[in-house]
């Protein structure tokens, strides 16, 4: 027992255990970290980064953009991938001149790959705040000079603004109006967008023809074509003209939705004044003054769209009343009525009933029913506060079928050669044809009146 006692031995300290924990706890997080790395790579993980990127090169880009959504590693993988040489010359594709317009196969093709393209960059900058997703893509598209507002020497024929601007409409599709704003502003800082429209719109029209070419193409094809709903239409027409005052508000919207040449593409800035014009040379102007007024565009009153229709009936000087006339047909009821009831309230019964006569020809023209003309007249009359102003206003248009049959009769009898003659004799012929029409719907209308049952 006593030997037994008298046994030593050595006991290990646990302490040693727990500094060789310590000792060990960083390497083991580091690798820890690399296994979560590496196993987010997936089987790409044994793969070297040459040959990630050479396997990308078999995929379409709508499946690199579903492979961007596998991890965030796989996505850094392939923000890095886009901006290598490699991935520029195979995502970049600047093949925007070819004789094949959007419609062909060719054209179909390219536009359809800046749409995939657009979701891609989307997907992996989808963490990134909105001002350095916004660095990055331009950094990945600088190069490309069809994307600028001045950078395609042939504008008219090639596909790059329209290229971009798909790519931007799927790019911001479901982003909020802040960040919208942000984009605009990061494309006018790019563009020079603000200094350019001040050059057009405080010059002669016509005397920057190209520049006003240039500012239509880049407006239309970037920043308005593209869009599906018509509130997000809304939203970029208004932040293109919100920041002008109303008088270069409507230079601007003449720029981008006016009439232009077949031939070279520029604005025809004298094809309000010179003579009638036809439905196809003002359906874009009436298609955006629809979009300013419908309620979804909340910048925008009433008043402000009419305002809008007055200042540009004299741009660049006062149209021709028959102009005017088919652009508030084209524009709709409730924006023509607005207009001619605002003339109501203001007094001007003759400059109305003159609108009221050529409204009446151009439904005689252009086979509109003429009950229609009737029937906004007589909603007009009810604006009127008092039956003597009422009656003022119809008589005043009596006398303006009167005044301008006169004045065509007149341009028959002096008509210098057989064309002139021919054309005058043929506004006469449907002057009349619309006042007998005209007041025969009014006759039906009497009629149906007095025979109601009381």
């Amino acid at each position: 027992m006593a030997s037994l006692g008298g046994t030593s031995y050595t006991l290990i300290p646990n302490q040693k255990f727990r500094r060789s924990n310590r000792r060990s706890r960083q390497p083991c997080n580091t690798l820890d970290m690399d296994s979560q790395s590496l196993s987010a790579l997936g089987y790409f993980k044994t793969l070297p980064l040459e040959i990630f990127q050479m396997v990308l090169n078999y995929l379409s880009v709508k499946d690199i953009s579903m492979l961007s959504m596998v991890s965030k590693t796989i996505s850094n993988r392939l923000i890095n991938y886009i901006s290598s040489p490699s991935g520029n010359r195979r995502l970049l594709l600047q093949d925007f001149h070819n004789s094949e317009l959007p419609g062909t196969r060719e054209g179909c093709s390219i536009l359809e790959h800046y749409k995939s393209l657009g979701l891609l960059l989307k997907r992996c900058t989808l963490l990134l705040p909105t001002k350095d997703r916004l660095k990055f893509i331009h950094k990945v598209l600088s190069e490309i000079s069809c994307f600028k507002l001045n950078g395609c020497p042939n504008p008219l024929h090639c596909l790059g603004l329209q290229c971009y601007g798909v790519f931007l409409q799927i790019l911001t599709a479901g982003w909020d109006e802040l960040e919208c704003h942000r984009v605009f502003n990061f494309l006018c800082e790019l563009s020079n967008l603000p200094r350019k429209v001040q050059t057009v719109v405080s010059s002669k029209p016509g005397s920057a023809r190209k520049l006003e070419l240039r500012i239509r193409l880049y407006c239309r094809a970037v920043l308005l074509n593209h869009w599906s709903h018509r509130s997000d239409s809304a939203f970029w027409l208004t932040r293109i003209l919100k920041p002008w005052p109303m008088v270069n508000q409507a230079r601007l919207l003449y720029i981008i939705f006016g009439p232009v040449s077949s031939l070279d593409g520029h604005v025809v800035w004298q094809k309000m004044t010179e003579g009638p014009t036809d439905e196809t040379s003002l359906k874009g102007l009436a298609d955006a003054i629809k979009l300013l007024y419908d309620t979804e565009a909340r910048e925008w009153t009433a008043d402000d769209v009419i305002s809008l229709v007055d200042e540009l009936s004299v741009v660049p000087r006062e149209w021709l009343m028959e102009n005017n006339a088919r652009l508030l047909i084209l524009s709709g009821n409730n924006i023509c009525f607005t207009f001619m009831a605002s003339k109501a309230v203001n007094r001007r019964a003759m400059e109305l009933a003159r609108l009221t006569v050529f409204l009446a020809l151009v439904c005689e023209k252009d086979l509109y029913c003429m009950d229609w003309a009737v029937k906004m007249m007589q909603k007009v009359c009810k604006v009127f506060s008092t039956p003597g102003e009422r009656n003022h206003f119809l008589q005043c248009v009596e006398n303006a079928f009167a005044h301008m049959s006169m004045d065509m009769l007149q341009a028959v009898l002096t008509a210098g050669d057989r064309d002139e003659e021919d054309t005058s004799f043929l506004n006469l012929f449907h002057l009349v044809n619309a006042q007998a029409n005209f007041h025969k719907e009014i006759l039906y209308l009497t009629m149906r009146s007095s025979t109601d049952p009381v």
